[in-house]
């Protein structure tokens, strides 16, 4: 039973945790982390990169004081780095003790398909975790193909792994799972029936410089605003990798360290490799006019 999320009373005691641990949350997406735990249904993350979608299962964790375990996806991702494989150097060791014992051939396989020769991956491990509900972050499922997807499906509806050798394990502690996706290919019906959904867009104005803020208390108001200014106006562009959050942050803290208390073209310039992360984006920006941008994100 996800006995952490449903202790608390409503969203906004999750808006407060997050808040505790510098993430701004907003209530939409605080009602959702709600019901994710009162109906205990994983949680489905779509968004573009760089929005913040992984770092609410790294907030959710260290908010409950659970762990965190992490499947990364990637094409070609199967059960035998998903979930779980034999270790085969001890089974083939346990053969060799054995071939003097006394055991019938069936005792034999019975002992070495025993959970003591298992090596849990991440999905299996969620499952089995004796303590408490730990949160299982399944980051960029699209990035996995269909196949792994549909292996997922017993999982996420039951919380439970078959084992051909063991056996069906179910959860004793249900995983609170989060899946996230970038969107780089549609996602089966079958996978969202069983999740709830929440689309990340990248944060307004107000939200965003409230983030900057909570990172970086001492930043000033006016270098804050003009950098999410410039940066709203960039993601409106035609980029090869549009700007998130985290870049955000990175270009707000280069400024800070060159102590900055006012954004000009000479330093935005120098600066542009830690906001944009290809080297046709920067020309092109700079081809454009900087300082047309610029004098467009001017406060006051």
């Amino acid at each position: 039973m996800t006995a952490h999320l449903k202790s608390l009373e409503n969203p906004n005691d999750i808006i407060k945790k997050f808040d505790a641990q510098g993430y701004v949350l907003d209530e939409e997406l605080a009602t959702i982390l709600f019901l994710m735990g009162q109906l205990e249904k994983p949680l489905l993350l779509e968004g573009n990169p760089g929005v913040g979608k992984t770092e609410v299962a790294n907030v959710l964790a260290s908010s409950l004081g659970t762990d965190l375990i992490r499947l990364q996806c990637h094409e070609g991702l199967d059960v035998s780095s998903a979930v779980y494989e034999w270790n085969y150097q001890k089974q083939l060791l346990s053969i060799k003790i054995q071939e003097q014992s006394d055991l019938s051939e069936k005792e034999k396989e019975k002992f070495i398909f025993s959970k003591d020769f298992l090596l849990e991956r991440p999905l299996l491990k969620s499952i089995l975790s004796q303590d408490r509900s730990p949160v299982l972050l399944i980051d960029e499922i699209d990035r996995a193909d269909e196949e792994f997807e549909a292996y997922l499906l017993e999982l996420l509806s039951v919380f439970q792994i078959s084992i051909p050798e063991l056996g069906t394990l179910k959860a004793k502690h249900k995983p609170l799972v989060v899946l996230t996706s970038n969107c780089t290919r549609e996602l089966s019906d079958a996978l969202k029936r069983r999740c709830l959904y929440h689309w990340v867009p990248y944060p307004d104005m107000e939200k965003e410089i409230s983030i900057v803020r909570k990172h970086l208390p001492d930043i000033e108001t006016q270098l804050v605003q003009s950098v999410v200014k410039v940066v709203n106006e960039l993601r409106e562009m035609q980029l090869n990798k549009v700007p998130g959050i985290a870049e955000t942050l990175d270009w707000s803290r280069a400024l800070l360290a060159l102590g900055l208390k006012a954004l000009d073209q000479k330093t935005a310039e120098r600066t542009l490799g830690c906001l944009l992360k290809s080297m046709d984006d920067i020309e092109m920006i700079k081809g454009l006019g900087l300082d047309e941008i610029l004098e467009r994100a001017k406060v006051g």
